[in-house]
């Protein structure tokens, strides 16, 4: 089914596995938020992933609660980390890309870069380890654009492993990006929560470390 991360009266984070909706869509019926409802029939959806993105999700147990969350993501004021396996040896150790994106209409669901038309993206990048042929990085995206992350290491010329959309195909088993820590102001305590969930493809012993 899924891993429950953290609950409480408010709040509910579950790991998503990859290749799973998070609501209901057209490619399949089955989907992270009507799972969710089966044991939470009041749960109420603040933010999603993309399908073949694994990690961490919230869901609002009642409706204060989602209207709080809701406007901590519109103000961008909630924090947000991903891991990710890239394609080749990133020179810089950190860095950030800002590069503003629009929907590719003739190619839906594929986002492109268009300087005159497209809303502001920004990425901040920081490489944890280097490997044969690829890196591991950790992603902080300071805005929420659609396919943010998997377009931006594309034009960096360092595609996610196993993206269909904007890289090999063949890389990987599956898209090499994971939700891996999510911070945010309790609606109802007003205490920050920080909740981490380690990438499954990320040994443990670097999950948790300093950019070489």
């Amino acid at each position: 089914m899924f891993e429950i991360l953290h609950q409480d009266e408010d709040v509910l984070a579950v790991n998503k596995p990859a290749n799973l909706l998070c609501v209901p869509g057209l490619c399949s019926d089955d989907n992270l938020f009507d799972r969710v409802r089966q044991q939470w029939p009041n749960a109420r959806v603040v933010h999603r992933l993309d399908m073949a993105t694994s990690g961490l999700i919230l869901f609002a147990l009642n409706h204060t609660t989602q209207a709080s969350l809701g406007r901590q993501f519109e103000r961008r004021q909630v924090t947000k980390s991903y891991s990710a396996l890239v394609q080749g040896h990133i020179p810089d150790r950190y860095g950030e890309i800002i590069l503003p994106l629009i929907c590719d209409w003739p190619n839906r669901p594929r986002q492109k870069v268009d300087w005159r038309h497209g809303k502001q993206a920004s990425t901040w990048f920081e490489v944890v380890a280097r490997y044969p042929g690829n890196s591991y990085v950790r992603l902080y995206p300071l805005t929420g654009r659609s396919h943010q992350l998997r377009v931006h290491c594309q034009q960096l010329g360092h595609p996610i492993l196993g993206d269909t959309l904007y890289g090999d195909p063949g890389s990987a088993e599956r898209l090499m990006l994971h939700a891996d820590s999510i911070g945010f102001l309790h609606p109802s305590r007003q205490t920050p929560v920080q909740i981490r969930c380690p990438a499954p493809f990320i040994p443990r012993s670097l999950s948790s470390s300093a950019p070489i």
